[in-house]
């Protein structure tokens, strides 16, 4: 029986023929999520599937931070194509890191959200970095410190301390996210960063700044005047 012949195929070589000749800005974004899919879907209409995924999740974010599961749930998305989907931002965080090298100052309340809004792209859950800092403010490192609430009763005081020091840091600036939500200071992250702060100042490590971030937003406690 000769092979069944994928009706799609001249139109996937002609999208491929368009992009290397004109790149990503010719297409609109569900043309690039229609592309990407080919690579997880040999067969069938991937601009359709790509249009259910925009919709479904609200855009391009949406797809990209949604869980495997949830994107299973739209026709046409197995799991491969699932899962290619919810590495990217993983592997977009990675491109920003090393575009953002250790080295660089963040001697500027805007530097520092600029490099923390890298760090936290494709994060799902809340997560809490530490950025170690040198005498000229330059970044020593960024250690993911723990996953989870930035509360006092899970955020370890001593792996904090334990974490600058193994640093050398002359400062450090502490930074959380809040996925989905809003980039605002609760209660208990403010008497997280007291506590974090006064811990800190026992080994004469100041605590510059505690930054949140959510959905492209940040705000700094430092700059709020929520330090005082």
């Amino acid at each position: 029986m000769p092979e069944k012949k994928n009706p799609h195929a001249g139109h996937r070589a002609r999208m491929r023929e368009k992009w290397r000749k004109a790149g990503s800005a010719a297409f609109q974004p569900h043309e690039l999520l229609e592309m990407l899919l080919f690579h997880a879907i040999p067969r069938g209409d991937t601009n359709e599937i790509a249009h259910a995924l925009m919709e479904r999740f609200g855009g391009m974010a949406g797809v990209l931070n949604a869980r495997v599961e949830d994107l299973m749930q739209v026709p046409g998305i197995g799991e491969n194509a699932a899962t290619m989907l919810a590495l990217l931002p993983g592997i977009f965080r990675l491109y920003m890191e090393s575009l953002s090298e250790t080295g660089q100052p963040l001697d500027s309340t805007a530097k520092v959200c600029d490099y923390l809004s890298a760090q936290f792209l494709g994060y799902t859950d809340e997560v809490v970095l530490l950025l170690s800092l040198d005498t000229k403010r330059k970044l020593i490192a960024c250690d993911h410190i723990h996953t989870g609430s930035v509360n006092a009763a899970q955020v370890s005081v001593r792996k904090v301390m334990e974490t600058a020091l193994r640093r050398s840091a002359t400062a450090v600036i502490l930074a959380h996210n809040h996925p989905g939500g809003l980039a605002l200071p609760s209660e208990q992250d403010l008497l997280s960063t007291r506590r974090i702060r006064e811990a800190l100042a026992t080994v004469r490590i100041p605590l510059l700044d505690h930054v949140i971030y959510a959905d492209g937003d940040t705000v700094s406690l430092a700059e709020s005047g929520l330090f005082d």
